[in-house]
C-alpha cells in the first residue's frame, strides 16, 4: 500500500509505523479484558474462569493468578489459560490501575520501553 515501505521486512514496516504486531494485539486485548473481568467493568465473575494464587512467596503483584495444569494442546489457547502468564508478569503498577485508560496507557509504556508485551 505505502510504496516506500514495500522493500522492507514484516517488523521493519511495523516500527517505522508504530504498530503493534498481531501476537502483540492479541496479547493486549487479552489483558484489557482480564482487567475488566477484575475491575467488574464485564459481566464475566473472577471466580468462573479464574482463581488467585495464595502463594504470597512469588515476586510481582497481589492479584497473581493460579495457573492450572491441562493436558490438552487445545485447552492451551483458550483465553482463561493463554492470558494467565502475561497477566502474573505484568508490574504491579500496572495492574492496581485505577481506569482501563490508564491501563492501556501503561501497557503502551511497557510496550515502549521493553520492546513487547
Amino acid at each position: 500500500m505505502l510504496p516506500e515501505l514495500r522493500n522492507l521486512q514484516y517488523s521493519e514496516c511495523l516500527n517505522k509505523l508504530g504498530l503493534w504486531t498481531l501476537d502483540e494485539r492479541r496479547n493486549r486485548a487479552d489483558l484489557i479484558e482480564l482487567f475488566k473481568i477484575f475491575n467488574g467493568s464485564s459481566v464475566v465473575p473472577v471466580d468462573t474462569f479464574f482463581a488467585l494464587s495464595d502463594d504470597t512467596r512469588t515476586r510481582g503483584h497481589p492479584k497473581k493468578l493460579l495457573k492450572k495444569c491441562c493436558n490438552k494442546d487445545l485447552r492451551l489457547h483458550f483465553f482463561s489459560e493463554r492470558v494467565v502468564n502475561h497477566f502474573n508478569k505484568l508490574p504491579c503498577y500496572t495492574v492496581e490501575a485505577k481506569s482501563i485508560n490508564q491501563f492501556k496507557s501503561v501497557l503502551q509504556k511497557l510496550r515502549t520501553t521493553h520492546g513487547s508485551l
